[in-house]
């Protein structure tokens, strides 16, 4: 028996565990795959390379920005992603499906440690810092 490809998976695990569309799972493994490559873990054929909970947050964070821009937590928040335990929550249903692997220290706790999204998604595109408005009259004569 041939095992089901990812996009099969994903629609067992979204019909399983509702709360997060496919187009989630999608993106998490898009950015595992950047996360491998960010912190130079970018697996051989056939090999298995292995980043940390947090590591995977920060790549997260990193590939939605670049994705979504100023639209991320828009985004995020229309797939019920709304703190990083969703993420967890997501890559957990992953390893039960056996799409992603985990090792015995990896857990769904690993997630609880992570961000703000609010500082993470919205604070980057937020100006620096005030800037003075100049004030002129519009009488002209």
């Amino acid at each position: 028996m041939q095992a089901p490809s990812f996009e099969e998976a994903v629609g067992q695990i979204a019909s399983k565990d509702p709360r997060y569309p496919g187009d989630a799972y999608f993106f998490v493994r898009e950015a595992l795959d950047h996360t491998q490559k960010m912190v130079g873990k970018v697996p051989k054929k056939n090999e298995v390379r292995h980043v940390s909970g947090q590591e995977l947050l920060d790549g997260i964070r990193e590939y939605a920005l670049q994705l979504f821009g100023p639209m991320t937590l828009t985004v995020l928040e229309e797939w019920g992603i709304k703190r990083c335990e969703d993420f967890g929550e997501i890559v957990f249903n992953m390893v039960e499906t056996r799409l992603l692997a985990k090792t015995e220290h990896d857990s769904r706790e690993d997630f609880k440690r992570g961000y703000d999204f609010h500082e993470a998604f919205r604070k980057p595109f937020l100006p620096s810092r005030a800037v003075p408005i100049a004030i002129t009259g519009t009488n002209q004569g």
